[in-house]
């Protein structure tokens, strides 16, 4: 019992002494791109991006992942417009440019931060297109808006409970995660970006590196991240799931080690109308890592799922 009480005091200690370095932000971040565009949803200022008049009537809604922005999507934007698509990509709370304030960081706030995003857009139908843990965002929003979501797109996504790093496990004990996401977390940005592609070397670089440190420097991401982690309850929505009918497309890397395949294959087993399509050669990242593949399979499936 004295080991347990020990224990907690420290963990307490711990968690006190990283509280500064840990402290959410709800104010404009330094160095933030004046133009935007931004809004507000649910008290938090989000970053957006509204690309292309919807000449053929539809919408397609990105979502980045975990400790990611938008701009994971920006390659696949372009090409997309240029087909007559309406592209809307946004920075998540914590995220980005987006907001950081002490709020519900949950993956149903997320999905509602979505939705009034899209509302405030004019966006009535939409085709989700979510990332790894915005692929847990997007059937979100789908299981909240079922009548207006009318595709579903995931790369390479999070899902399951037992998907999650065993460090997201930790992070919940309290003054652990204080200690992980303070000390551990912005550290070795290079190597844990190099975990997430299949040939990382061609495809890292200094800018590149350098952008994501800069952003684990921005005031509130750490607090973000650490209170997003605590907030993943998968295990809420995974019985849910099945109640999801829309064309869904899969997209996986078949090296993928962030997410491994395997994943990919049980949510194809769980979700009443999808297809799986595995990308050899590539890792967590297809949008990067396999662009032009990745936007042939994209438009193949809107082509052939359209109403």
């Amino acid at each position: 019992m004295r080991e347990i009480n020990r224990t907690l005091l420290f963990l307490t200690l711990v968690a006190t002494l990283f509280s500064g370095c840990l402290a959410f932000h709800g104010g404009p971040l330094p160095g933030q791109p004046l133009a935007g565009p931004y809004t507000t949803i649910d008290d938090t200022q989000i970053h957006y991006t509204d690309t292309g008049p919807s000449y053929n009537g539809e919408t397609l809604v990105m979502i980045h992942g975990f400790g990611a922005t938008m701009a994971n999507w920006m390659g696949l934007v372009p090409p997309l417009v240029e087909r007559g698509y309406r592209v809307v990509a946004l920075d998540l709370r914590g995220h980005g440019w987006s907001g950081r304030p002490d709020a519900d960081y949950s993956i149903e706030a997320q999905a509602r931060i979505v939705l009034g995003l899209v509302d405030q857009l004019g966006v009535d139908d939409f085709t989700v297109v979510g990332h790894s843990w915005g692929s847990a965002v997007s059937l979100q929003v789908t299981l909240l808006a079922q009548e207006r979501v009318e595709r579903v797109v995931l790369f390479n996504g999070m899902f399951f409970k037992n998907q999650q790093p065993v460090v997201f496990h930790w992070a919940r004990v309290p003054g652990l995660g204080e200690v992980i996401y303070g000390v551990f977390y912005p550290e070795r940005q290079d190597e844990k970006m190099a975990f997430a592609f299949y040939d990382a070397e061609s495809i890292i670089d200094e800018p590149m590196v350098e952008a994501v440190e800069s952003m684990m420097k921005r005031p509130g991401t750490l607090a973000a991240a650490l209170a997003s982690v605590r907030a993943m309850r998968f295990d809420e929505m995974e019985p849910h799931y099945s109640d999801i009918t829309q064309p869904t497309l899969l997209l996986w890397g078949r090296e993928d080690q962030v997410t491994p395949l395997r994943h990919g294959e049980r949510i194809y087993q769980t979700l009443g109308n999808a297809r799986l399509v595995v990308l050899p050669q590539c890792g967590h990242l297809p949008m990067i890592e396999a662009p032009n593949t990745s936007l042939k399979e994209l438009i193949r499936f809107l082509d052939e799922s359209a109403s």
